[in-house]
């Protein structure tokens, strides 16, 4: 908190220089650094299997019951906890709207089978807000869904949380050691979130636990190297209400606790700060560079003129930086049309491999028989496959970016700024599998009047074919009508399963389709926005860089007419500027190391 006062009390004076040198345009830039800075998200997110107590290492963190913990019913729908003056929750939709609900409801919404929300609207997740200290920084835990485990379609919407965190905080319980499945959730969450650390719990429930954190240690050391913490969620309980340091330092909290405000809080709060020096150190760039031209030109009127022909041709460059021709602005446009096919190209590939999968293993089975395992593969393998396109959108558009502020900095020496991309944790959640296919087996009543149907006109052929000839078949009739019989029997559930697969097929790709549309207009609306935010910061830039060069043309053209004693005494007010400014450009840096 004292980086933020710091921070915070350097912005302050930014802002009192921009009023004082006529720069409105910097001054909304800072503005907008010090809001963030007043109001600091830190997001959190608790992941991991399901039943391996999320929620309640949530409850233990804060000291308080606001996730809710079920023996039976696992977590269906996100719980996002953040501090607020007195306890209140509310209901969270898609697109950011809140309806607020009693805090005694939230399990009704947050369990599997819940409620649903008003009008049958689905809930994306229930915000709780209490009065906690660790809360006070801006720290927001997330406690994840565990439905259906690591393999489920809710896997996906935990990474996409992931992707957008600050850290993770992936628990497991003493009962065993990491799974495999676990251990490449552990490596796909450390390449999305810079910050991730694993958690042991139950550690008051099983004795051996400290065997499991030993075989947990050489796990993650071989695969994914991170911190691991055993805790007691129990024992955390039982202190907070005691009010028992001894027992709650053998609870493993004391660690966790340090790691989220040490370590977590720490590391945000000094990115805050820093990126609040980068601007004021952008502005004392434009505010040197316009009272260095000053100086020189009244240092010396005889290179005034080449100061303000240096100058024009600087505004000239400028002025090339905000037209649609400038490298950075085609970079820009031909970046996002190349990105737009990549991603559409990309999402369409994955969807064929999906497809062509689900061919194969209905081509081994009968739907009728693996249907409710196909429908549950099928979700969580599209969900896997839509993350992973996001990847790519999120990668390449921070290059993209990367790359058109590199080719704006040939023109200038400000300070880029990345670009953020859209939450993809709805995507991720995909939709529910509604498919028209009919997986009933033929009844045993159909079964027979097919048969004898069969057998009928299979016996019925055969005793005309004998009478037209003079040969009566007498009981080899009934033999041959019973083998016809069968064989029809046969064709008839073989065509059947036929139709089953056809129709599985048809529902596979429709569902496909469905999800490739939603996502591909996600993903377009995202590149959308990720030019819109990258051209409007650089232009910004560019009418700063613009408003600094005409002030420091104006101050060199005006040195020129001063007389010899109005240039002495100018001089002495600019050298002042140029020193204010030198010491604000330190007070910056020194947030900044």
């Amino acid at each position: 908190m004292a980086e933020v006062a710091k921070a915070v009390a350097l912005i302050d004076l930014a802002l009192r220089a921009c009023t004082a040198y006529d720069r409105p345009d910097a001054a909304t830039r800072l503005t907008a650094a010090k809001e963030s800075l007043a109001d600091p998200v830190l997001h959190v997110v608790v992941a991991g299997e399901f039943k391996q107590g999320k929620s309640s290492l949530v409850n233990a963190l804060v000291g308080a019951t606001v996730c809710t913990v079920d023996d039976d019913v696992a977590t269906a729908v996100p719980t996002y906890v953040r501090h607020g003056a007195k306890p209140e929750a509310a209901l969270l939709y898609e697109p950011g709207r809140r309806e607020p609900i009693p805090v005694a409801d939230v399990r009704r919404y947050v369990l599997e089978g819940g409620a649903g929300g008003v009008n049958g609207d689905r809930v994306s997740g229930v915000e709780v807000r209490i009065p906690r200290k660790i809360l006070a920084g801006g720290l927001v835990l997330v406690d994840t869904p565990g439905v259906g485990g690591l393999g489920s379609p809710h896997a996906a919407a935990s990474l996409a949380a992931v992707s957008m965190a600050d850290a993770v905080l992936f628990v497991t319980g003493a009962a065993q050691e990491l799974t495999r499945s676990e251990v490449d959730f552990l490596q796909r969450a450390r390449s999305l979130c810079p910050v991730v650390a694993c958690v042991v719990t139950k550690t008051d429930f099983y004795p051996a636990w400290r065997r499991i954190r030993e075989l947990n240690e050489r796990h993650l050391a071989a695969h994914c190297p991170m911190p691991l913490m055993p805790v007691s969620s129990t024992l955390r309980s039982r202190a907070v209400k005691a009010n028992d340091t001894a027992l709650n330092a053998e609870s493993g909290f004391t660690h966790l606790v340090a790691f989220l405000t040490e370590k977590i809080g720490a590391s945000a709060v000094d990115k805050l700060a820093g990126e609040a020096a980068a601007e004021v150190l952008a502005l004392c760039e434009q505010l040197d560079g316009r009272f260095q031209a000053e100086r020189a030109a009244l240092a010396d009127p005889e290179a005034a003129a080449r100061v303000v022909r240096e100058l024009t041709g600087v505004k000239e460059r400028v002025e090339a930086l905000k037209s649609a021709a400038a490298k950075w602005n085609q970079t820009l446009s031909d970046g996002i049309t190349d990105l737009t096919s990549d991603v559409d190209h990309d999402l369409r590939a994955r969807v064929r491999v999906v497809i062509a999968e689900a061919d194969t293993a209905i081509e081994e089975g009968d739907p009728a028989d693996t249907w409710a395992e196909m429908e549950a593969w099928l979700q969580s393998r599209m969900a896997d496959e839509l993350l992973a396109n996001y990847e790519l959108l999120r990668d390449r558009a921070t290059d993209l970016g990367v790359r058109v502020g590199d080719h704006f900095h040939e023109a200038s020496t400000m300070i880029m700024r990345r670009p953020s991309v859209a939450d993809p944790t709805p995507l991720a959640t995909v939709a529910d599998f509604q498919h028209k296919i009919d997986l009933d087996r033929m009844k045993l009543t159909k079964q027979a009047m097919v048969a004898l149907k069969s057998a009928y006109g299979g016996a019925l052929m055969f005793i005309i074919l004998g009478s037209l000839v003079g040969v009566s078949l007498g009981p080899i009739g009934i033999g041959i009508g019973l083998v016809m019989g069968h064989r029809g029997l046969r064709d008839e559930k073989k065509r059947q399963v036929q139709k089953r697969r056809a129709e599985a097929r048809n529902a596979i790709r429709r569902y496909c389709d469905e999800v490739s549309f939603v996502a591909g207009k996600d993903s377009r609306d995202t590149l959308r926005r990720v030019q819109r935010q990258l051209r409007d910061h650089y232009s910004g830039l560019a009418e700063e860089l613009n408003k600094a060069n005409a002030q420091a043309l104006t101050s060199a053209a005006e040195a020129a007419k001063r007389t010899q004693a109005d240039r002495e005494k100018r001089l002495k007010d600019v050298d002042a500027e140029l020193a204010r400014i030198q010491q604000l450009r330190q007070r910056a840096q020194a947030v900044a190391a």
